[in-house]
């Protein structure tokens, strides 16, 4: 098993015998729910926050510097606050080409790599920034040179746009991500992510339309919060994305709308029950859908922060109740064909 493991995936995982645990390594899962930030290991962050430390010859922000300091003395990630303060340090530390391919060669070698891979297929999905030493263009085309690397039977992109952009960066990493599919390169969807209050959500038709245009997939981070408004969750259904992250909070009438045109749900569980947007793994909304047989993709979400893998997430289907949803192998191995049926095409 893949990485730090602490929580209620640790639970889950221990609990389970050494054939289940074996039952789950040898599944052929699909991970579609992988943000490239939140899964770079901690150890190779220490490894650029020590660098970026030697090398730096300009003072940091006071955010910044908290967070290589505290990844420098051995960050504790105890709660998931402790995680997020470190976003400013990470952003620092994959500012330019370089640092920000090794941080996704590290991301895709965690889950690709090794003689049990977490996943026989990754899409990861990362949102292109400007800084200093790079364009949006050449984050995304750094990231996917990693991501070229594997087959493209294993790993793909997903291009992520922020509700907080403005209008015209929208459009550019809309533009971008339109570029390198049509260039044939691995692009194979966009996202929409961030503050799930913030954004206008009735201006981004034109784009899910230019996205769809050339074949791309279209995948949103939807409903995470009981604040959302039903009105913008329904507007956002009818652009027609292809799959849903979270989708937490949808009323009788979205499911309604989510099942009738069979929008797969990525269900991140530890995110879930962590983030505190489900309280208790036996309410999680993978229930409803499982028992109206509607297709889901478990994922993991950001893996630092939840201490999680993707196989800990799969044992969070398949430990008894209360440490996990307490599913049969048959059922567990549905679920996981549902994932891999998801996948965008590359």
């Amino acid at each position: 098993m893949a990485g730090h493991i602490a929580g209620p995936a640790a639970a889950a995982l221990h609990s389970l015998t050494a054939n289940q645990i074996a039952f789950i390594q040898t599944l052929s899962k699909a991970e579609l729910h992988a943000h490239l930030n939140g899964c770079i290991p901690i150890s190779e962050l220490q490894q650029l926050a020590s660098e970026y430390s030697r090398k730096s010859d300009k003072p940091s922000s006071d955010a910044v510097q908290q967070g290589i300091d505290k990844l420098q003395r051995g960050v504790v990630l105890d709660e998931i606050n402790d995680f997020f303060g470190l976003f400013p340090a990470i952003y620092a530390l994959t500012a330019n080409p370089a640092s920000l391919r090794r941080a996704a060669r590290a991301v895709l070698s965690q889950f690709l790599d090794g003689a049990r891979p977490q996943c026989a297929y990754l899409e990861l999905r990362s949102t292109p920034r400007e800084t200093p030493e790079m364009t949006r263009l050449e984050y995304v085309q750094t990231v996917l040179d990693e991501v070229e690397r594997y087959p493209s039977g294993r790993a793909a992109l997903i291009v992520s746009l922020d509700r907080r952009m403005s209008a015209e960066v929208f459009e550019e990493c809309t533009r971008i991500a339109c570029k390198l599919k049509a260039d044939g390169r691995r692009v194979v969807g966009i996202d929409l992510c961030g503050d799930p209050m913030a954004g206008d959500m009735d201006t981004l038709a034109e784009y899910y339309s230019m996205a769809k245009r050339v074949g791309l997939g279209i995948t949103l981070h939807i409903a995470e919060t009981p604040a959302n408004p039903a009105e913008e969750t329904m507007r956002l259904l009818s652009y027609a994305p292809d799959r849903l992250g979270h989708a937490t909070f949808l009323d009788v009438a979205a499911r309604d709308a989510v099942r009738v045109n069979k929008m797969c749900v990525e269900i991140c569980l530890s995110s879930n029950i962590l983030c505190k947007t489900v309280p208790r793994l036996e309410d999680h909304h993978i229930r409803y859908y499982l028992q109206h047989d509607h297709p889901v993709a478990i994922c993991t979400d950001d893996t630092l922060p939840f201490r999680t893998s993707l196989d800990a997430e799969y044992a969070l289907l398949l430990a008894a109740a209360p440490l996990g949803l307490g599913l049969g192998e048959d059922e567990v191995r549905r679920i996981a064909e549902m994932g891999m049926r998801a996948r965008f095409t590359a």
